[in-house]
């Protein structure tokens, strides 16, 4: 039974990942942690999220936004340590829920079709990238801050999936292999990745067919709500450890 409850949020999470570019951890993790344990369960969304940004990128590089992602992601190694340190010192509850009020607010900005400015001086992937870092080392939350940066890039739908991809490979594996070097692939771990990999695969075609068909129109309305939501999952977690 929890086998089969993996399967499906794995899917489901896969999906909303392939189709965007982002979101499946939001939406995994806590649903996996309840099935199979947090022990077993971070290794393992860890596992696949790791293998499908690989073959996102194999299959899509030429999309992805390089100059973006580097930066992006030199930031992003240079915040995590601060990261670290503010989770050591700052209680975690008041930075989530206010993240997640500010990224609902955002969406009713991008519903109600106000337009960011397009953030195109040198410095901005680098203080986007330094902020993800941050929030990726205290709360593991790294994505929003990306998310923000790639919508008001105004890059197309197949552009912004791809290269959030291509931001979320190198992080991945270096989350992988600290998983592997603190002994947490354990056998249960591994044959549950054997087992939910074939479905995530399904899911990440059919996500990248969702994202090719969606005009650019209907994928930032999308887009929009699903900020909406996971600010307010952000919300929750962050209300119920007050």
């Amino acid at each position: 039974m929890d086998n089969m409850a993996a399967i499906a949020i794995v899917f489901g999470a896969a999906l909303v990942q392939s189709t965007f570019g982002f979101g499946a951890g939001l939406i995994a993790m806590p649903l996996l942690t309840l099935v199979l344990g947090l022990k077993t369960a971070t290794p393992l969304f860890g596992l696949l999220g790791a293998t499908m940004s690989a073959l996102v990128v194999l299959g899509n590089w030429q999309q992805v936004t390089w100059q973006a992602v580097w930066r992006l992601a030199i930031a992003t190694a240079i915040g995590i340590p601060l990261g670290v340190l503010l989770l050591k010192f700052a209680p975690a509850s008041p930075i989530i829920f206010a993240l997640g009020i500010f990224l609902i607010g955002f969406s009713v900005y991008r519903l109600g079709q106000w337009q960011l400015p397009p953030l195109k001086a040198a410095y901005w992937p680098y203080a986007c990238g330094l902020l993800a870092g941050i929030l990726g080392g205290a709360y593991n939350t790294n994505g929003p801050p990306v998310i923000l940066y790639g919508t008001a890039q105004r890059w197309p739908p197949q552009q912004f999936r791809a290269t959030l991809f291509g931001y979320f490979l190198p992080s991945g594996l270096i989350t992988t292999a600290s998983h592997a070097i603190a002994g947490l692939w354990q056998p249960e771990t591994i044959s549950l990745y054997w087992i939910c990999l074939p479905w995530a695969l399904i899911a990440l075609a059919l996500g990248q067919l969702l994202n090719s068909r969606l005009p650019a129109t209907s994928f930032d309305q999308a887009l929009s709500v699903l900020v909406g939501l996971l600010g307010g999952l952000l919300i929750w977690e962050g209300s119920s450890s007050f």
